[in-house]
């Protein structure tokens, strides 16, 4: 059968495209050819595959979605295998060396690096629109004294929606652009009031003489002085932090914004949906996780101790590993030397002893070698924002600010893909069928 074969049509010959799957139904002995574009196939191509006329055809089933494509995406790219990471085609070490946060939501959202003047006015556009409402602040201090700071975030957040009525017109460029600046300028600012809230603090105005990463510090840190003056080593470390969160391909949190966004509903409300899936504690929460395995083991003199409770699995070795990467994490490299910048500020973290010899006998170890369980990214983050005073209920909200560029990108991907319908997923029933109703005196 020729690759010029109409799918579903029986092979006269047996020759077989070589772009194409050959499928043979054993229930009815019919051979249907399947085309695969870009490494896959297509899941409709199987609806065609019927015992009957009355059959509703074959599906796939994917829990978890782990082997299936949803999109076609040219935002971010990983190789898991090799430990690449690259955004619109940059590695993520040039970007982090050589970039700013900002820029790389430009690049993220325009799919190129902007020029000084394209740069000048992005930023621009950003710092005029990073203060809120009062509505916003008063909507925020209706919150519980202790209430999580990603609650509160994911609220706020969904609340922009009514701030903004103007922003489902999703179909106008223009309007998709100024939600777009929005979202990115308004969310350091939801986010530091967040925390100030939980600490019991009064909010803090932007103060936009500061660039992006020092302006989220002033928010968050700034007391009683006239003019706070972030530390440079730290506002670059935290850039580099927001470098390295701001996309990650198809994750959970990506997902759903597409999911909900794919309803055509208003971008706040679809980030909302990417900050209440980070809100879990399998996704934001990692390196939390990897803190709490730090203070238990308590010394370095106890991680041989620990390293055997893991093989014999009595223990789990929280920041290593990671579901895509089977290689040293790349993002794991660059954050580890931001950490050694902020310890030279704050002092070092008492867990870094801990943690260094922990990654130092994983690495040389064949158990963890054989099984690919390289340092990923949480494994020094929640070293970093420990360091910084932070509350652990902060460190998914400090991973919303960056991806909130990955997730309007995805958005705006996705809007824009003639492709993309509304996200409904297919079901197995495995429930009861045809049941009587039962009064409620028989039951």
């Amino acid at each position: 059968m020729s690759s010029e074969t109409t799918p579903g049509q029986v092979s006269d010959n047996g020759a077989v495209g070589s772009e194409t799957l050959t499928v043979t139904d054993n229930r009815t002995g019919q051979t249907y050819e399947i085309p695969i574009s870009d490494g896959t196939v297509r899941a409709m191509d199987f609806r065609q595959m019927k015992v009957d006329e009355d059959d509703f055809g074959l599906m796939t089933y994917d829990p978890a979605f782990t082997n299936t494509a949803s999109c076609r995406s040219a935002i971010t790219f990983i190789d898991g295998d090799a430990g690449i990471l690259e955004y619109r085609g940059y590695p993520i070490e040039q970007l982090a060396e050589q970039s700013t946060y900002i820029e790389v939501a430009y690049l993220l959202i325009h799919g190129e690096l902007p020029t000084k003047d394209q740069l000048d006015q992005w930023c621009q556009e950003i710092t005029i629109h990073t203060f809120v409402h009062e509505n916003v602040k008063s909507f925020m201090q209706g919150f519980r004294h202790d209430a999580h700071p990603m609650g509160m975030l994911c609220g706020s957040v969904g609340a922009l929606s009514t701030f903004y009525p103007d922003a489902n017109d999703i179909q106008d460029p223009e309007n998709r652009h100024i939600q777009t600046i929005r979202l990115i300028a308004k969310m350091p600012t939801l986010a530091a009031f967040a925390f100030r809230h939980a600490m019991g603090q009064p909010y803090v105005y932007p103060d936009n003489d500061l660039p992006y990463p020092g302006n989220f510090l002033n928010m968050m840190y700034k007391m009683t002085e006239l003019k706070y003056e972030p530390d440079p080593r730290v506002a670059r470390a935290l850039d580099v932090l927001f470098i390295l969160h701001a996309d990650h391909e198809q994750n959970c949190s990506t997902n759903a914004v597409r999911a909900v966004g794919s309803s055509q509903v208003d971008p706040y409300s679809a980030v909302a949906a990417g900050v209440a899936a980070l809100y879990g504690p399998l996704h934001g929460g990692a390196n939390e996780a990897v803190l709490r395995m730090l203070a238990r083991i308590q010394t370095k003199d106890n991680v041989p101790q620990f390293i055997e409770g893991v093989k014999a699995g009595n223990e789990k070795l929280m920041g290593f590993g990671h579901r895509v990467y089977k290689n040293y994490d790349p993002r794991a490299r660059i954050i580890k030397a931001a950490a050694d910048d902020v310890f030279e500020v704050t002092g070092v973290n008492p867990l870094l002893e801990i943690a260094l010899e922990l990654e130092k006998i994983a690495l040389e170890d064949e158990y963890f070698v054989s099984r690919k369980l390289y340092p990923n990214v949480d494994f020094y983050s929640g070293l970093i924002y420990e360091a910084l005073g932070l509350p652990v209920s902060m460190f998914p909200v400090m991973f919303a600010i960056p991806r909130t560029s990955g997730w309007i990108a995805q958005w705006l991907e996705m809007v824009q893909d003639k492709e993309q319908k509304i996200a409904r997923p297919r079901q197995i029933y495995t429930g009861e069928r045809t049941r009587e109703y039962v009064p409620m005196g028989s039951r």
